[in-house]
């Protein structure tokens, strides 16, 4: 942006813009006054809808007046709504430019896709918010798989996802029931099941033993925070050991979806004759 405007000189090569130019940074105060070029370096960020609203319309008029604008910004819903084409720079280099939706939507996936990475590399510590049993099993591990197998605090919507709950017995139970309960942030119950309700028998299980149980699903949820509680009980709801959202995993998509299940819609139409 600097350089475009002028308020930068390159360190090698040349460059031509038209005169006069403009140079607004993250801190600057927004002057739409008439102008050849006009650079915005991500100033609109610190400001509220109502000042954005209002700038929208002074860029709008600039824009008519013949102004080339160029806007460097991470909010995707204000590119979409205000530029002609949008350049995505990763790294330094052009990676695509074009059409704003499609180069949105191109950026969208690789922000999928590197988050859903990075998320292999932070695996949730067992933190539940309550605890509670009489002591008998004890849940030693709760974690949340991708469908290549590796542990992830981060899963991709539409991915098989695992979640493997293992429990030692500090005494014999004859018939044990291990379950899961997925939540969203503010403790939604999204999804919950158990080894009885799945017809998986379990029991009579030793002191020592310890049991590894895997419950795999699709990962059919929009892009929100989620938490897992897990549980060792009797079939009577007697509780052996009860971690209340204990561990938390994000889900990631490339496309916004409103709700908590992603269904993934089929969509047509038909055009109906007049009458």
């Amino acid at each position: 942006m600097r350089l475009a405007s002028g308020a930068s000189a390159a360190n090698e090569g040349t460059v031509d813009s038209l005169q006069p130019t403009r140079y607004l940074g993250p801190l600057d105060a927004l002057n739409f006054s008439p102008v050849a070029v006009l650079a915005i370096d991500h100033t609109l960020s610190l400001h509220d809808a109502l000042v954005r609203a209002r700038a929208a319309q002074g860029l709008e008029r600039l824009r008519k007046s013949g102004a080339t604008i160029l806007i460097a910004s991470h909010d995707i819903e204000l590119l979409k709504a205000m530029c002609e084409e949008v350049w995505w720079i990763k790294d330094g280099k052009l990676e695509a430019k074009g059409d704003p939706k499609e180069v949105v939507d191109l950026w969208q996936r690789h922000v999928a896709g590197a988050h859903r990475a990075w998320g292999e590399s932070v695996v949730s510590p067992l933190l539940p918010s309550m605890r509670r049993g009489d002591g008998r099993a004890q849940i030693v591990e709760l974690h949340v798989f991708g469908e290549n197998g590796q542990p992830a605090s981060v899963i991709r919507s539409g991915e098989t996802m695992r979640i493997r709950v293992s429990v030692k017995f500090e005494s014999a139970v004859t018939d044990p029931v291990i379950g899961i309960m997925i939540r969203t942030r503010i403790g939604f119950e999204v999804f919950g099941t158990n080894t009885e309700l799945e017809k998986l028998k379990l029991g009579p299980c030793m002191k020592g033993v310890t049991l590894r149980v895997t419950f795999t699903l699709p990962c059919n949820l929009c892009s929100q925070e989620y938490s897992v509680t897990a549980a060792s009980h009797d079939p009577d709801g007697v509780w052996h050991d009860w971690m209340e959202d204990a561990v938390a995993f994000s889900v990631s998509d490339d496309r916004y979806t409103a709700g908590v299940a992603n269904l993934r819609a089929d969509v047509g139409f038909e055009v109906m004759p007049g009458k």
